[in-house]
């Protein structure tokens, strides 16, 4: 019988933000891990300050850095909710040490995109608009509606968020019209309708909509509108915590300890990916 696996490893990269605090304690809730590393931007004020008092636990006895090569080399994983800048920069280190690099940061563009699978030639990449299961079985559904329905069937993707979120469409948004495009076989970057204002004309046909709001407090709530002749399919889904985010991110990180390196989503770390 082979020994029990040792903890695995896990750094968290900003550390002293509302979702690093969260990812700490998903982590130091889970048997199958450790916290290896709380990494935070230069000059940061929680530089010097214990990771788990940062999070509300007991001591963890791991300090906040900003030197992020000394997190990396403490690590098996990298859980990393930070801005696309520093998403990329971190890939690179992830990818020298062979790390599991877990990115749920938003706003990625095409160009971080492909830098991230680049990097993934090297390391284990799982990245997602969304970490939660509830999610990612919406946009399996959403993909599937997409597809028996076709472009006579007009996408509707509505979003709302709390009014301290910077980028829109959200990630979670993004990834759910990835779905609708994958299901109809089109591209989302040359399929979507935005930010409709003014005399905008008729709907083009085929496209898939977006509209964000942004008030409050809201976790996120996102709903698929698909509109037919004269009926329509309303598929949503509300997150009410965000330790839903830090619980799938500690899921992917533990999933990928065993894979090859390759770029990866949450579809396959709960085997939900098409075939």
């Amino acid at each position: 019988m082979s020994p029990p696996a040792a903890p695995m490893r896990i750094a968290v990269a900003g550390a002293a933000g509302r979702m690093g605090r969260m990812l700490i304690a998903a982590i130091a809730a889970d048997p199958a891990c450790r916290l290896a590393a709380a990494l935070e931007r230069a000059g940061s004020n929680a530089r010097g300050q214990d990771a788990g008092r940062l999070a509300g636990l007991e001591a963890a006895g791991i300090v906040v850095t900003d030197d992020p090569a000394a997190a990396l080399a403490e690590a098996d994983a990298l859980l990393d909710f930070t801005t696309p800048a520093s998403t990329v920069a971190l890939a690179e280190l992830a990818a020298e040490g062979g790390l599991v690099h877990v990115v749920g940061t938003t706003g990625l563009a095409p160009s971080d995109l492909a830098a991230l699978q680049a990097a993934a030639g090297r390391a284990r990449i799982v990245q997602s608009g969304n970490m939660s299961l509830g999610v990612n079985l919406l946009a399996g559904l959403v993909r599937q509606a997409a597809r028996a329905l076709g472009p006579d069937w007009d996408v509707e993707i509505v979003e709302m968020h709390h009014r301290m979120k910077v980028d829109a469409p959200s990630g979670t948004a993004l990834l759910l019209g990835e779905a609708a495009a994958e299901g109809r076989g089109i591209e989302l970057a040359s399929g979507s309708e935005r930010g409709r204002d003014g005399h905008t004309g008729a709907r083009r046909e085929g496209a898939i909509g977006f509209a964000s709001l942004r008030g409050g407090t809201v976790v996120g709530d996102h709903a698929v509108i698909l509109a037919g002749p004269g009926e329509r399919i309303e598929l949503g889904h509300r997150a009410e915590d965000r330790g839903i985010f830090a619980r799938g991110a500690v899921q992917a990180a533990l999933w990928a300890r065993t894979r090859p390196p390759g770029f990866y989503g949450m579809a396959d770390v709960l085997g939900l990916s098409p075939a």
